[in-house]
Formats: C-alpha cells, sequence, structure tokens
C-alpha cells in the first residue's frame, strides 16, 4: 500500500489561532508536528511510499518533514481551487498499488488505521456512526453503502460523519483516476477529491468502515485541536 496526504488548504477556520501556519503542522503537545505523527503511524504499518499535495505556505511542511523521504506535489492554484485539483496534481501518484488517501489536518489513533486497513471492501471511507447532528460532513450509509452525503443531511438521513480517510485498492485505482479527470474536465475542480467516490455512488457501491469509539479529531476548530493535545497528554 501507499499513501497520500493531502495538505494545501489554507484552513480560514482555524488559522488565527495557528499564527498562520498549515493545520497540518500543529504541535501535538509534545513537541511532535500532526504531519510528523501522521507519516510515522504510516510508516509503522508498512507504508514507505508516501507523498503530499501543498499549497498554501508549502514550504512550513517541506521543512517540518526534511529528511522524512516523503514526496511533494504542489497545487499552485490552492487558493481558487480545492482538494479535488490538489489530487489531480498528484495524478501520476496513483498507480496499480491499493493506495490511502488521506486530509493532512485529521488526527487518528492507530487502531483506526487497522481497523480501516483489515477491511477488503473496496472502495471504503472511514465514518464515526457515534457523531451525527454534531457532525461536520454528514453521510447516509444504510447496510454500510453510501447513499446520501452532505452537511445539511438531518434526522434519520444521518448514519454519521465522515472522517477524511479512505482506501482504493489496485483494482479500483483506474476508475478512480478516470472520473478524477473527468470532473478535472468539466471545471469541477471547486470540489474536494471525495466528490469523485460521492459521484461514483450514484451507481454502484461506496463503503464505509465504521470506527465508532477510536479517538480521531480533524483540526477545524481550536476546539478540535484542544481534543487531540488533551488525548495525546493522556497516552503518555
Amino acid at each position: 500500500m501507499k499513501a497520500i496526504l493531502l495538505a494545501a488548504g489554507r484552513g480560514t477556520r482555524i488559522s488565527r489561532y495557528l499564527d498562520g501556519n498549515p493545520k497540518c503542522t500543529v504541535d501535538l503537545g509534545n513537541g511532535t508536528k500532526l504531519i510528523e505523527y501522521s507519516i510515522a503511524m504510516l510508516k509503522k504499518k508498512g507504508i514507505t511510499e508516501i507523498a503530499l499535495v501543498t499549497g498554501y505556505r508549502h514550504r512550513v511542511i517541506e521543512d517540518v518533514l526534511t529528511g522524512a523521504n516523503v514526496k511533494f506535489f504542489y497545487n499552485p492554484f490552492y487558493d481558487v481551487t480545492n482538494s479535488l485539483a490538489s489530487l489531480w496534481f498528484a495524478k501520476e501518484f496513483f498507480t496499480d498499488d491499493d493506495t490511502l488517501i488521506m486530509n493532512a489536518d485529521v488526527f487518528a489513533e492507530e487502531c483506526v488505521y487497522d481497523h480501516l486497513f483489515a477491511t477488503s471492501k473496496n472502495p471504503i471511507l472511514a465514518f464515526d456512526s457515534s457523531k451525527k447532528e454534531e457532525a461536520d460532513y454528514k453521510l447516509y450509509c444504510p447496510n454500510g453503502v453510501i447513499e446520501k452525503h452532505g452537511k445539511e443531511l438531518t434526522g434519520s438521513d444521518i448514519s454519521g460523519e465522515y472522517v477524511g480517510l479512505a482506501v482504493l485498492r489496485r483494482d479500483y485505482i483506474s476508475k478512480f483516476v478516470k472520473q478524477m479527470k473527468k470532473m478535472i474536465d468539466v471545471q469541477k475542480h471547486g470540489l474536494w477529491w471525495e466528490n469523485v467516490l460521492y459521484e461514483l455512488a450514484t451507481s454502484e457501491a461506496i463503503y464505509v468502515d465504521d470506527i465508532s469509539g477510536m479517538f480521531w479529531a480533524e483540526v477545524d476548530y481550536i476546539e478540535d485541536y484542544q481534543r487531540i493535545r488533551d488525548y495525546v497528554a493522556t497516552q503518555k
């Protein structure tokens, strides 16, 4: 398996608390940056071919990862595009290997990776069924298959919150890349990379892996960041 992390965005909802630095470079409270933790975790799981797509203040991320042996791709249009365009800039990274795609501002404990990698369903996104109305991006996925998605879902249309990690097995890579290129060709560069899977979900099964009860958080708000630091502090 190989892994690619998306780290091009500005993070406007929390940037004022981070001195304008990229979200993935926040300190976890123990001297380790979030992106360092994620890269180390992936390597611990046997993933040695790792890439990052950068954009906003990309040199800050590159400096943090000096000597980490990761490949960098750069989206120079990060301020007017979204993560779909960022992933398109790294399209050459996709080969015939199983691939983890991950938002770089996500912190996940080790068992989240173990749980996600253990499933054979393809493709599969991590989600948390314990978070519903308070969820940021919501999924409706009865029987473990995505039927609806969006921030606006309410009530019984919410199965849980999307986590920010997905695994594509090797036999799905070409289909994913073809759909990604098709969307870029019609100027859908303002969408998230996950929209590739959401569009495919209209005609085929896109599966989810429930990680309820495991710790994860996305650095969107200062409260999320504090939750991560609190969790890390308990692991000493």
